[in-house]
């Protein structure tokens, strides 16, 4: 079975547009705006947080057959529980019902589901579908779903820098050890490579807390439609943009025949 026949007729012209050896192999989103679309179409903000859950089944879908390996989702930020208390709950009821209707699916695709952040504020009911669902599906291998709730990437940097002091104060650990490769190993999402393209939907260019290690050299793609309205469409768009970035890591990019002195002296 060929990728184009997983792919719509309308999408097909950007389907052939990719370059299949240029895959990201993990992308983040910022899945950003359902309350605007609701709000904008007159609905509760409930039926746009329901409208997103339908559309990240469909990146994860064409995410997966494109040859991504990792997906990770901003689901729920530790700032999140500023919002109405009403919202709140409705997410969270909402984490475990979808959770409890896609899970089997989610096993079936061989799809391996890991929840990234402080767990511990969860009503019982549902920490214990996520930690269900993370050991249904964790030999899975064919592709990983990150879901970052309650997560933020400062917290996330202090806990292991406090983690470290405390190892370097028992003495279990020499202050010269710490360095990139021990920190990075702390982490939540230790032994899951980092993103190289984060996409952020509905226009804001801001990275929100998200991920701010990981994301140190990841390609940024910011889009101006909300999430709900984020679809295959959009996606494919993002990974033309990314495979059109020269990714230097901090390097250059000599033009034939250049040489340093040359640069310099015509700049």
């Amino acid at each position: 079975m060929t990728l184009e026949k997983f792919i719509p007729i309308s999408n097909l012209e950007l389907f052939q547009e990719i370059d299949k050896n240029k895959i990201p192999k993990h992308v983040a989103i910022i899945m950003d705006g359902n309350g605007r679309w609701a709000t904008k179409k007159g609905l509760p903000r409930s039926s746009g947080h329901n409208k997103g859950v339908s559309v990240l089944k469909e990146i994860i879908k064409v995410s997966k057959n494109l040859g991504c390996k990792i997906l990770t989702v901003y689901a729920f930020s530790t700032e999140n529980w500023i919002r109405p208390a009403k919202e709140v709950d409705f997410l969270l009821r909402l984490f475990e019902k979808v959770l409890k209707k896609e899970i089997k699916e989610i096993h079936q695709e061989s799809i391996k589901i890991k929840f990234i952040g402080d767990l511990s504020p969860f009503p019982d009911s549902l920490k214990s579908i996520l930690y269900r669902s993370e050991a249904i599906t964790k030999d899975n291998k064919n592709f990983t779903l990150n879901v970052c709730v309650n997560y933020g990437g400062r917290q996330e940097i202090v806990k292991v820098a406090k983690e470290l002091a405390y190892k370097s104060f028992s003495g279990e650990i020499n202050p010269s050890e710490v360095d990139e490769k021990l920190f990075n190993s702390k982490l939540l999402t230790q032994g899951i490579k980092d993103p190289e393209l984060l996409i952020r939907t509905s226009g804001e260019k801001r990275i929100s807390n998200f991920l701010l290690w990981q994301l140190a050299y990841s390609e940024i793609y910011i889009s101006d439609v909300l999430w709900p309205d984020f679809n295959e469409f959009e996606f494919l768009k993002a990974i033309i943009d990314y495979q059109s970035r020269n990714r230097r890591f901090g390097g250059i990019e000599s033009l034939p025949n250049e040489s340093f002195e040359d640069s310099y002296c015509s700049s």
